[in-house]
């Protein structure tokens, strides 16, 4: 709630600041920082860092298109976001207090062999929040990129836009590479024990929450649906990215040496 609260104000009173040169202003910094965000994330080491910078994306998401006029597609996001990034910080707070309150995923690996139910959580989440098809996360996302497609804004935005969604893609598989993929790597103040069957009880609701929100709300909250009338590739955009923010997340993933990440070495740029 804190961290949204700003959208929201702004939500409520998008009505006193159309159509002034604020929004202009606003959307192209919002844009700025759904790509320095997503770019952030991809450096970061710490398992909370990565998923607040992730989220640091999705507001940028949700002020963006906010700036273009469609207040209800914004409020839109920040419902669906709500539910699957509540189900990853509390994925992720389960495993860093297994992890005997360690934050670095390199010391991480092989969890899904320990804890299933917690990495199952995990992965839906982070996959929804990918804006992978028919989980909560592709309804508003993909919504909010078709009408981006749609209005007539230059190719800066445009460009901000799809790489930022690329870019979401490469950080879950980086982190699902380093969590999930991993040979467990035997740090020593490893702590872990099967399940926290207390936090499976509400991440299951939310995972529940974050399968079918993104359809519900949309069936609930739209009075008239929106007319979208684009070319087969422009409809196909916002799977072409994650595909090739995907395959970049895998190779990026697979040049690491335990504690010296390649993909550092691009600091350099």
């Amino acid at each position: 709630t804190l961290v949204t609260a700003g959208v929201y104000l702004l939500i409520r009173f998008n009505m006193l600041l159309i159509d002034m040169f604020f929004f202009k202003m606003l959307l192209l910094l919002s844009g700025l920082t759904m790509f320095m965000a997503g770019i952030s994330a991809n450096y970061e080491f710490d398992l909370k860092k990565i998923i607040a910078l992730s989220t640091l994306s999705q507001l940028g998401l949700m002020m963006s298109i906010l700036s273009m006029g469609l207040p209800e597609l914004a409020f839109f996001h920040l419902l669906t976001h709500a539910m699957f990034k509540a189900l990853l910080f509390m994925c992720s707070g389960v495993i860093i207090h297994m992890m005997n309150d360690n934050q670095d995923i390199r010391f991480m690996g092989g969890i899904s062999m320990y804890i299933p139910m917690t990495s199952l959580c995990m992965n839906i989440s982070n996959l929804a929040l990918c804006g992978v098809p028919f989980l909560a996360g592709f309804y508003s996302k993909d919504l909010i990129l078709e009408m981006v497609s749609m209005s007539n804004l230059n190719m800066l935005i445009f460009f901000l836009y799809y790489f930022s969604t690329g870019l979401t893609m490469f950080y879950t598989i980086r982190l699902l590479m380093y969590l999930m993929i991993n040979d467990y790597n035997l740090f020593s103040m490893y702590n872990l024990y099967d399940e926290d069957y207390v936090m499976l009880k509400s991440m299951f609701l939310l995972l529940f929450m974050s399968l079918v929100t993104g359809s519900f709300l949309m069936w609930m909250i739209f009075n008239y649906p929106y007319m979208i009338y684009l070319s087969f590739n422009m409809k196909m955009m916002v799977i072409y990215v994650s595909l090739i923010g995907m395959f970049m997340g895998y190779l990026i993933s697979n040049m690491k040496i335990y504690s010296l990440n390649k993909f550092l070495m691009t600091y350099n740029l």
